[in-house]
């Protein structure tokens, strides 16, 4: 009988460990936080020899249905402030500039949830850019259009999101990395967007 209620109270247990909003489930999520984002195999935007992750900010909004109890699909839309900083610089002199590319993504993701509000997340997110411009100097004193230093940036962007996010209460953690596979820029060269995305959010069953 020991035996039994041991393992009624381990099945009990496991249940309430994996248990997740039923399936038909409808959920909305606002949500905000941080990009770090850079450019990868970058040839045509050559800042010089340093460049670091440009800190920017992610807020929007996605959608979450639960198609079984481990299984739900997600789509939104996030404004992304993207780019890259780079310090051009020769033997006489040293500018830093920032190139600012802010774009809003459509993130479609899969998530599965490994444990009680673990998910992992994989999907496709197209973007539209909706600004190339840039600052120079240390204070930021100079800025422009990246068309005008002869970098055209392409309005369509596509990137291969995966991670992380966990969910406790209504709270939600989210931490993903962007895949850019699309050539960003109108030139033989090669620019990819990359970039690491921090939010926290809200989650609210609709249904």
């Amino acid at each position: 009988m020991r035996n039994v209620i041991l393992f009624a109270s381990v099945l009990m247990l496991s249940v309430a460990t994996f248990a997740q909003p039923k399936a038909g489930t409808f959920s909305i999520k606002p949500k905000v936080g941080l990009n770090i984002a850079y450019f990868g195999e970058s040839q045509s935007i050559n800042w010089g020899t340093k460049t670091s992750p440009r800190i920017g900010l992610a807020a929007g909004l996605e959608f979450e249905y639960q198609i079984k109890e481990r299984l739900s699909l997600s789509a939104g839309a996030i404004y992304s402030q993207q780019g890259e900083n780079g310090e051009v610089s020769d033997m006489f002199y040293s500018l830093k500039m920032t190139a600012k590319t802010d774009y809003i993504n459509f993130p479609v993701l899969a998530n599965i949830y490994l444990a009680k509000g673990l998910a992992l997340k994989l999907g496709v997110q197209p973007g539209v850019n909706v600004k190339a411009g840039y600052s120079a100097g240390y204070y930021d004193d100079k800025t422009g259009s990246l068309s005008d230093l002869g970098i055209n940036i392409k309005k369509f962007d596509l990137c291969i999101p995966f991670g992380l996010s966990y969910e406790y209460e209504c709270i939600v953690i989210d931490a993903r990395y962007n895949l850019g596979v699309l050539n960003i820029v109108d030139s033989a060269d090669k620019t990819w967007n990359r970039g690491v995305q921090i939010t926290v959010g809200l989650k609210f069953n609709l249904r």
